[in-house]
């Protein structure tokens, strides 16, 4: 497996017609991989490279998880993303995993996939050519719960992986999450009784990744309050949480098909957090704000 993962991930970068300049690249993966398997629709990494890439790299990765409110949705929605921070050298994968729609599946199967890819990803750092301690999860609305749930619940996970494999990413950047599944947030519906297991902000603790989290003030599905309390209650246990304000944006803000001006003004302060982090070197690619809150 090891081999043909290698194989294919090289023929990507060196093939016939290699990997063009990161500018003139559309937002198509540069190759797909099926990380789960299930007798309907095994689940795909969308993997894209950054020019110049080679097995033998150490770069930081980041992976993201579409959102659909865990019934529906499509990775594509993260190709943009995916393809800017490839541009700027990490290697970047948008997430497909289960939802109603696909699969009949509830949230709890959204959660255990998205720990499934990044502990994927970890044990095929190898192949990938990334380092395993610089693995970053992102994602937005339902997506950004499942990467919150990766890095703050414990747990969840799929049954018979190997457990020794983190499946904590090393950073999170949130685009509008559901970050509370209670009454006080979304979804609570959709989990009945088991509301407050799923809920990323009741299991806030010391020792979490650091977090950027994006979210417009006039968002009507997820109450932009949810994300104010899960940002004080990081800092209150020691964690660094930054919080970005999208001053009167509604839900869906980020997405690049939408507005390209909040697009842009998210995707450069996820740039200059991961670039905190030791994640990206050199200056964003696009534009600086001119308002930090757009």
């Amino acid at each position: 497996m090891k081999h043909r993962i290698l194989a294919a991930l090289a023929a990507a970068c060196i093939g016939g017609s290699g990997l063009l300049p990161a500018q003139n690249r559309d937002f198509k993966p540069d190759k797909e991989i099926v990380f789960k398997q299930f007798e309907k629709d095994p689940l795909e990494l969308n993997i894209f490279l950054p020019e110049g890439w080679s097995a033998g790299d150490k770069r930081a990765a980041i992976v993201f998880f579409f959102g659909g409110g865990w019934v529906g949705g499509s990775p594509a929605q993260f190709y943009p993303h995916s393809r800017y921070f490839s541009s700027r050298g990490m290697v970047a994968v948008s997430a497909q995993y289960r939802t109603r729609s696909s699969h009949g599946t509830s949230p709890f199967e959204c959660i255990a996939d998205g720990k499934s890819a990044i502990r994927w990803i970890r044990q095929h750092a190898g192949e990938l050519g990334i380092d395993p301690n610089r693995v970053a999860a992102g994602g937005g609305s339902a997506g950004g719960h499942v990467a919150a749930a990766a890095g703050v619940l414990d747990g969840l996970d799929e049954e018979g992986e190997d457990l020794a494999v983190s499946s904590m990413p090393n950073a999170l950047a949130l685009f509008n999450p559901v970050i509370d599944t209670t009454e006080k947030g979304y979804g609570a519906e959709k989990l009945g009784s088991r509301s407050v297991e799923a809920s990323p902000a009741h299991h806030v603790r010391p020792g979490l990744p650091p977090a950027i989290v994006f979210h417009g003030t006039a968002d009507s599905t997820v109450p932009y309050e949810n994300v104010e309390r899960f940002a004080a209650a990081m800092k209150k246990a020691g964690n660094r949480c930054e919080l970005i304000p999208f001053a009167g944006r509604p839900h869906g803000f980020f997405n690049y098909s939408r507005s390209r001006i909040s697009y842009t003004g998210a995707v450069w302060h996820a740039d200059r957090f991961l670039a905190s982090l030791g994640y990206l070197d050199g200056e964003p690619t696009v534009g600086r704000p001119g308002d930090p809150t757009w």
